[in-house]
């Protein structure tokens, strides 16, 4: 964009430091390519129901890319076809059925396995996500008063590529304004102040604020229409504004305990403090634009997520669209209707990088997609636990 051009190298360093811009990772990757002495146990909790589906649309994506596009694993790079390859191998393998003895054999002789560093703990930090459904209508009307945001017409991105090729991959979100580029409109300007009236389209309206807020976390969920029609709702893009969670701040100002932290303990609390919402709610700058689309949800990679088999990863530090392994815990529902958790298990399985999320960010983060209903609703609002994420890839001479 030449208006933002003006800001020149040095202001657009500052202001993409400003706006949070993550570091790109080390030479050395994230990624550490094992032994197969060092092999995890692979074994998949689903019985692999799924990860064909979830390895297709993995494909769909890959076939679409330009062939030289690089995949890096750690300090290994690979490209498309051999992606392609290694997605196919697998897949054909599974279809047998294999039992855990003949799946490691033919992991160990055809694959490279790599492990993530993780974050501070040397583990990953897993969290869920899932298709929430909420009601609205196509007019604004008494019991339907919170818009669903089209994108704006004066949201611009600036490609810091375009300037450097250290800053590969990062982007500015912002406005003009005058002849200056500046960060967008942050929840407070857009919700409480109305802002974006005339400058994005309406796409529904909604009836229940708090769901609206989650609808944003989630990323995409389904609108049931007041006259039978049901829309599937995506993330399009977003302000820029970093995102900050509300659960922690509720958990400093004493509201929740840490122990007890949950999406349903969230909701409670809102729904009960009425007079808090609009405070807590702005504590999180960061806002979702969304589309409207036939199918879906679709990740980041317009891969249509399977429930169970796809995860939100920081694409600028694992590859996308690949075959993952994950272990950590699931849990079992209380109740039924309760929205509750009896306990956690172990699990482990397969899975595909084919989504991002605003916090899901480091080597040391990964969000598993639960799909939706009540059970997938009460694993992604509890589940926050340490596990181990590992990628697999073709050897090179298989």
């Amino acid at each position: 964009m030449k208006t933002a051009a003006r800001l020149g190298f040095g202001g657009l360093l500052l202001l993409c430091l400003l706006a949070g811009c993550a570091a790109p990772p080390p030479p050395e990757g994230p990624l550490v390519v094992l032994d197969p002495s060092s092999f995890p146990e692979f074994s998949d909790d689903m019985a692999f129901e799924g990860i064909t589906e979830s390895l297709s649309e993995s494909l769909k994506y890959l076939k679409r890319v330009p062939a030289d596009t690089a995949f890096r694993f750690g300090s290994d790079v690979y490209d498309a076809p051999h992606m392609i390859r290694s997605l196919e191998r697998f897949q054909a393998f599974i279809a047998k059925r294999p039992d855990r003895s003949a799946l490691s054999n033919f992991i160990r002789s055809h694959y490279r396995v790599y492990r993530s560093v993780g974050g501070d703990t040397g583990r990953m930090l897993f969290t869920g996500y899932y298709e929430p459904f909420l009601q609205g209508s196509l007019s604004r009307k008494a019991g339907y008063a919170h818009p669903i945001y089209g994108p704006p017409e004066d949201l611009a991105v600036l490609d810091l590529s375009d300037f450097s090729e250290k800053l590969a991959g990062h982007k500015i979100v912002g406005r003009v304004a005058g002849k200056t580029f500046v960060p967008y409109h942050d929840r407070n300007e857009i919700d409480g102040e109305g802002v974006l009236l005339g400058k994005a389209p309406v796409l529904v309206w909604v009836a229940d604020p708090v769901a609206l807020f989650f609808l944003q976390i989630q990323g995409s969920g389904k609108v049931f229409l007041d006259d039978g029609d049901v829309l599937n709702i995506h993330y399009h893009s977003s302000n820029g504004r970093p995102y900050r969670s509300i659960g922690n701040l509720l958990i400093r100002e004493n509201k929740i305990p840490q122990a007890e932290m949950s999406m349903q303990r969230i909701r409670a609390y809102l729904n009960t403090h009425p007079g808090e919402v609009e405070r807590i709610f702005n504590y999180n700058p960061s806002y979702v634009f969304f589309s409207l689309e036939k199918d879906g949800p679709y990740g980041a990679i317009r891969a249509k997520l399977t429930p169970g088999r796809s995860i939100a990863v920081d694409r600028s530090v694992f590859p996308m669209a690949g075959i993952a392994f994950i272990q950590s815990q699931k849990p079992v529902a209380a109740t039924k209707g309760a929205g509750g958790v009896s306990k956690w298990v172990s699990f482990s399985r397969f899975v595909s990088s084919q989504d991002t999320g605003g916090a899901i960010k480091g080597p040391g983060r990964a969000d598993l997609f639960w799909g939706s209903g009540s059970y997938a609703e009460t694993a992604a609002g509890h589940l926050k636990h340490p596990g181990e994420l590992y990628f697999l890839v073709l050897k090179p001479e298989a």
